[in-house]
């Protein structure tokens, strides 16, 4: 890595070599982010630079302080619809120059209840980079029986090849306002991800060789799509934690073995 930088209540740790690419865990030693707080990130992979990222844990998502007229027990229920409070915001963008290759493997963000997030995640990558992603959401903290009692997430995730868009994901979650259990919405999932694949080598036969595969992952609900040449699209949905986790991990495993060519890797934390 040649420079880095990071400030409270972020940490960048050593790197590491994993097969030929430089591997780094990005701490965050904070307790995680509250309502008013912004967590910038911003990658530069250069010119044939290959980089693994990943999180230390995953993101916890505070509400604000109880100190908004004696109203935050009723908007944690669900039921103060007109209550206004500041989001936290995470803000990430990412360049990859030419022939880089970028792979990102994020933990999952857990929303208490009353928070509220506003995240974007703004992709811009080379014709002929390399890409792997995954972010994902967790209902709450469902072991408490807070699934789906925080007040809002909006989220973005926008991947721009050259100077085209190739792929947007945009969505708001009220669960004050609409039933996210219902079915064809989350159903019985707490967890839910977004997988993407950029890569020459996704191609339809190795994307349905991947969807076959990744169907037969136990305790997911799973599929995997061919957007355009060159770009796949991959969701998960989960009830259980562990077993999601696992899914997840597999899927890049399988993904990278697949399409990417490498070998299977050992991502330690």
């Amino acid at each position: 890595m040649t420079h880095a930088y990071a400030e409270p209540p972020f940490r960048i740790g050593r790197t590491f070599e994993l097969d030929t690419a430089a591997y780094v865990i990005i701490m965050c030693s904070g307790p995680g982010i509250f309502a008013g707080d912004t967590l910038r990130q911003s990658i530069h992979v250069a010119r044939g630079a290959r980089a693994v990222l990943t999180s230390q844990s995953a993101l916890q998502v505070h509400p604000p302080p109880p100190l908004q007229g004696g109203r935050i027990a009723e908007l944690q229920e669900g039921k103060d619809k007109g209550f206004s409070c500041k989001a936290a915001v995470i803000e990430h963008e990412y360049h990859v120059e030419d022939d880089g290759e970028l792979q990102c493997h994020w933990d999952p963000i857990i929303p208490f209840a009353g928070a509220r997030l506003e995240e974007r995640f703004d992709l811009e990558i080379a014709e002929s980079s390399r890409l792997y992603w995954s972010d994902a959401v967790m209902a709450g903290r469902v072991s408490r029986g807070e699934a789906w009692r925080f007040q809002s997430i909006a989220h973005e995730l926008r991947l721009r090849v050259g100077s085209t868009l190739a792929y947007l994901e945009r969505y708001t979650l009220k669960p004050a306002d609409r039933d996210i259990k219902r079915m064809w919405a989350a159903g019985g999932a707490n967890y839910l991800a977004t997988a993407l694949v950029r890569h020459l080598d996704a191609t339809a036969e190795t994307v349905e060789a991947l969807h076959r595969r990744v169907t037969e992952l136990g305790g997911v609900n799973s599929g995997v799509d061919l957007v355009e040449a060159g770009l796949a699209v991959a969701r998960l949905m989960g009830s259980n934690g562990a077993l999601f986790s696992r899914a997840r991990a597999s899927y890049r495993a399988l993904a990278v073995s697949t399409i990417f060519g490498g070998p299977e890797p050992v991502m330690r934390k």
